[in-house]
């Protein structure tokens, strides 16, 4: 992707003080001139940055401006190591706030509309994001956290919620209790924002289906800003990545090298107003690829899009000689008559050899579900290069999560 003249610019204007500012970065570019970065060659050349350094700068080795400009903190889950802190100015929280609520308006949400918010608040940015841009859209912020089904549903009829907020799976929660209590007909749901996990179209299918809603997809990463750096629009083609604060890259994951639009690679993040933790070349270990061409959509968006993510880097696994992603298991389950949405995967070894098992949730029973167990390991061997044992469960039976499903257990090691 062609960086526009206006990036270059505020890439330029933050290097002229970023090393004074930012003992991280004066460490990073060491030996590195910045004022002769005049081109996006030149800025290609610079080297990434990586989870493990921000890691490394534990607590605040990121922050770039004086403690007295910091108004709060957010962190990473620190669920796979140490936790990464990421320091906000009150510019920062402004420009989230300003770019969540332009998330809200391309998914055609208003200031009428009322937005339950279902993610968790405190050091994750998720809950607080989704609320930020609610009141800058001047919408009513419910702000429920997760959890707690009875009341979610309680509030979402008595207050009227015209728009769910969540990550997908709990989103599948509440989508099937509304619709084990036949609920759907008295809620006054229109729409939903949709984040922080990667899920497959017949799970979306479902969710839309038993809420009577229109999904949307929104992106973000707590080291850059948290989730509305981008979203789907109403041509739900990928999703707007705002070029006005944000500059995609996306590269080779092996090589690093800069792959062209419509390629599938690893996307590298760099803010262009951020204060309190200015990142430069961050790799993120989303897969995605930048969709070529221009949006259709109903808000003439110019900002450029990326696709669903189809996994991360690190969440690759091999088994019996194949590499495989989420998102390949999901399109397995998408094409296999009478599987339903949820799924998990278990891998161990046996006697020194991979044992490969399915599980998915189905309403088959008798010879109907053999036929869809032998259909998923045929597809699956045809997509993917190895024969799982299929197994169907009933409807319900695999765990469902307030946060993220864990989908992939890989006991091997």
């Amino acid at each position: 992707m062609d960086m526009k003249p206006e990036q270059l610019e505020l890439i330029k204007n933050q290097f002229k003080t970023l090393k004074d500012r930012s003992p991280f970065y004066a460490r990073k570019f060491k030996g590195i001139d910045l004022s002769d970065v005049q081109t996006q060659e030149d800025f290609e050349k610079l080297p990434f940055s990586e989870k493990a350094d921000l890691r490394e700068a534990y607590p605040l080795g990121l922050q770039a401006v004086p403690d007295e400009e910091v108004v709060r903190i957010h962190s990473s889950s620190g669920t796979t190591g140490t936790p990464v802190i990421i320091p906000y100015t009150q510019q920062d929280v402004i420009d989230w706030a300003t770019i969540f609520a332009r998330c809200y308006e391309t998914a055609g949400i208003t200031n009428k509309d009322r937005i339950q918010i279902t993610p968790g608040y405190g050091l994750w940015t998720a809950g607080i994001g989704f609320q930020l841009g609610c009141e800058r859209l001047g919408a009513m912020a419910i702000p429920m956290g997760p959890g707690n089904t009875e009341k979610q549903l309680k509030m979402m009829q008595d207050l009227h919620t015209t728009v769910i907020t969540g990550t997908s799976s709990y989103a599948l929660l509440l989508a099937e209790e509304i619709s084990k209590r036949g609920l759907r007909d008295k809620l006054d749901l229109r729409k939903g924002v949709i984040g922080s996990e990667r899920w497959g179209d017949k799970m979306r299918n479902r969710i839309a289906n038993e809420m009577g809603i229109e999904i949307f997809d929104i992106y973000g990463l707590t080291e850059i800003y948290g989730p509305g750096i981008g979203i789907s629009c109403n041509e739900h083609h990928g999703m707007h990545i705002w070029e006005d604060y944000v500059y995609c890259e996306i590269v080779d994951p092996k090589t690093g090298e800069p792959l062209p639009d419509g390629e599938v690679g690893e996307l590298v993040l760099t803010t262009l107003r951020k204060q309190g933790a200015p990142l430069i070349r961050y790799r993120t270990h989303d897969l995605t690829r930048i969709i070529p061409g221009d949006c259709k959509c109903a808000y003439g968006c110019h900002h450029p899009r990326i696709d669903i993510l189809t996994g991360r880097t690190d969440d690759m696994v091999k088994v019996k000689g194949c590499n495989m992603f989420p998102a390949q298991i999901e399109e397995v389950i998408q094409f296999t008559d009478g599987a339903s949405s949820e799924y998990q995967v278990m891998i161990e070894a046996v006697n020194g050899h991979d044992v490969l098992t399915v599980l998915f949730e189905t309403p088959l029973e008798g010879e109907e579900l053999e036929r869809c167990e032998a259909q998923l390991a045929a597809i699956f061997k045809a997509k993917i290069g190895c024969t799982p044992e299929a197994k169907g469960v009933p409807m319900g039976e695999l765990p469902r999560s307030e946060k993220k499903t864990k989908r992939i257990f890989d006991s091997r090691y």
